[in-house]
């Protein structure tokens, strides 16, 4: 029967695009037809034409495979996918319940600390979360409560707390300043300062800075911001100044990077001003959404009173998170991974990202339109910039969409608020994107820029062949 509205002996259809209609194969006897979109149906359906529903509208979003604009893993093996299966159920917070979860949780972060060259991991701490956005608030939290804990104690105020990064860092930083009252104090960066670099610190730096934020893997282009060099200039700030300001690494993504492909940089817990420092196991730790990671030097670095001790279905465990309840199939993930691939395997999959990237990145360099930003040499992520000249009637933006008519997910957007008027297009490679796809894309890109400029030649004289023109 079909969904109908109305009273008394008039009823009229409803509004077909406040409803499902469905194919009339997948409809069984006595179901309707038709299902509202934005209020709950009355009557059941089989498990199987709900199923048909949600399948088909999920059809209509785009190839995971062929996103080149997240960071976020989009493929593992079929292992992995049993092994999601059957822990799905499994909530992280209940660790009376799930005790073994628990402990593979605290495997993996010290694996993490160890990796990250904790001076003693026994005496690191860390937890997992739902993602990088997540870590980088415990992150903060820590770093302010630790500044207003010494603040106290020296008979100070605490009123005004400022927390100084990139203008290019992810908007998790922000929200976090945001919700947490801290103000952020941004350092522009510049067509001579790519990335935050140390360079004029000292203007940003003073009693209330709670830390500095540097960025392994910046979202906007995939460079490295160069921790050892910002630890120097905090060095001597506080030789200057006596302040001594610590530094939290975001390593959403080059956190699982460089350990295995730059195993001679410079960034993790070697250098001593870094407390802590965040990861997600979603992206470059190859889990599926969502999982991240944080992991502090000491247990020192973490305030004790901003961890509580919950008692939580039949047990007390000690709780520093923002979410409660979260699944804990990835964190299951994670560690069916670090045994499956070791540090062997990382490196064999992170370089092969690498090689594809750089492998892109040299390909698009050679192209007259373009002009590289990064090449891809920290993380397997770069971008490029229309090259100043180029004189085709088209901008990046055209080209992404162009690009998206194929398949492809390869988004162009503005840099920040001081170099605003800069638009970039940026790749990211991730473990699935083979040299095959790779070629593939580059066929497609160049095709695509033929086109754009045939689009905006001028307009040919008579008898000569009208190519593609407006």
């Amino acid at each position: 029967m079909s969904l109908t509205k109305g009273s008394g002996g008039h009823r009229e259809k409803a509004n077909l695009r406040d409803t499902v209609a469905l194919n009339p194969l997948f409809v069984r006897p006595g179901e309707s037809s038709e299902l509202p979109k934005f209020t709950i149906p009355d009557g059941e359906s089989l498990s199987q034409t709900a199923y048909q529903i949600v399948h088909d509208e999920a059809m209509l979003d785009g190839n995971a495979r062929l996103n080149l604009a997240t960071f976020v893993g989009t493929w593992m093996d079929e292992h992995a996918s049993r092994l999601y299966t059957e822990a799905a159920d499994k909530n992280m917070i209940d660790k009376d319940e799930y005790p073994q979860t628990a402990a593979i949780e605290t495997r993996c972060w010290s694996i993490l600390a160890d990796l990250w060259h904790s001076p003693d991991p026994a005496n690191a701490i860390g937890t997992s979360t739902i993602g990088s956005s997540e870590a980088c608030m415990l992150g903060g939290l820590a770093l302010k409560r630790t500044w207003q804990h010494a603040r106290r104690a020296a008979g100070k105020s605490t009123d005004r707390p400022n927390l100084v990064m990139s203008s290019a860092v992810q908007v998790c930083w922000e929200k976090f300043c945001n919700y947490w009252d801290v103000e952020a104090r941004l350092v522009p960066i510049s067509e001579d300062h790519k990335v935050l670099d140390g360079h004029d610190l000292a203007a940003y730096v003073d009693e209330n800075t709670i830390g500095v934020v540097a960025i392994l893997g910046v979202t906007y282009t995939g460079m490295y911001e160069p921790v050892k060099q910002i630890a120097d200039a905090l060095d001597e700030i506080e030789a200057a100044t006596g302040l001594d300001v610590k530094i939290h690494v975001d390593g959403a993504s080059g956190a699982m990077i460089a350990p295995f492909c730059q195993p001679d940089l410079e960034w993790d817990f070697r250098v001593d001003r870094v407390v802590s420092i965040n990861t997600s196991g979603h992206k470059y730790g190859l889990v599926y959404p969502g999982l991240g990671w944080v992991v502090w030097r000491t247990r020192d670095a973490l305030p004790a009173d901003l961890i509580f001790s919950v008692s939580y279905l039949g047990g007390d465990m000690p709780t520093f998170a923002l979410n409660f309840s979260r699944p804990g199939a990835q964190v299951l993930l994670q560690y069916y991974l670090f045994l499956r691939l070791g540090r062997d395997g990382y490196t064999k999959v992170q370089q092969g990202c690498l090689d594809v990237a750089q492998f892109l990145s040299g390909e698009i360099a050679k192209l007259p339109a373009f002009e590289l930003w990064n090449d891809g040499s920290d993380i397997p992520v770069f971008a490029w910039r229309l090259r100043a000249g180029h004189t085709g009637n088209w901008n990046l933006y055209h080209l992404s969409e162009r690009l998206r008519t194929r398949g492809w997910l390869v988004p162009a957007y503005p840099m920040p608020d001081d170099l605003a008027d800069v638009t970039v297009q940026r790749i990211v490679v991730r473990n699935g994107l083979s040299l095959d796809l790779a070629t593939a894309l580059l066929a497609d890109l160049r095709s695509d820029v033929a086109y754009l400029d045939a689009l905006s030649a001028p307009m040919p004289t008579e008898g000569q062949h009208p190519g593609f023109h407006h």
